[in-house]
């Protein structure tokens, strides 16, 4: 019986802390011309462990990603895949669930990173709220010119800090 009530304590936790994360995401990549490297920029995305579907829209160079509800995504992988396939972003707008995230003067964890929200909402942030990652490599340098001119960041202790536009 005892065993039987830790294992639901536990359940409960892991279902709770899986509620927190990135759901889906619009990559918009630069420099394909054809099929063939769509198709092959999207190969190379789907070998990452935290995608679950890919959809291509190749009228408007999109890729829209859904993620895997138990990995954490990681939009560096993401960048090096399309570069790796001789392309760049473009953009990239995610979803982000805030269902159990703590948000402290702006800023949350995910995956051992650090999420910095250059514009917040007024309103507390709860469910999901789409957003724009501004960061150089991730949106067209006049966009991460105008969020990133005034932003001094300190090291985070571990992982990367992404710059974020609601």
């Amino acid at each position: 019986m005892k065993t039987l009530k830790i294992f639901i304590i536990l359940f409960v936790f892991t279902v709770t802390a899986a509620k927190a994360q990135f759901t889906k995401a619009e990559l918009q990549v630069s420099g394909l011309t054809c099929a063939l490297c769509a198709k092959s920029t999207e190969k190379a995305l789907r070998t990452l462990p935290f995608v679950s579907e890919i959809k291509t829209d190749l009228m408007h160079n999109l890729y829209l990603i859904t993620f895997k509800s138990d990995v954490p995504v990681n939009f560096e992988q993401i960048s090096k895949k399309v570069q790796g396939s001789g392309f760049s972003v473009n953009s990239l707008k995610a979803t982000f669930n805030f269902d159990n995230t703590k948000v402290a003067d702006n800023i949350f964890s995910y995956g051992g990173d650090t999420y910095r929200l250059l514009n917040p909402a007024d309103k507390a942030l709860s469910g999901t709220v789409n957003f724009t990652i501004v960061d150089n490599g991730f949106a067209p340098k006049s966009v991460s010119k105008k969020y990133l001119a005034q932003v001094t960041d300190t090291a985070p202790a571990s992982g990367r800090i992404y710059h974020l536009a609601i």
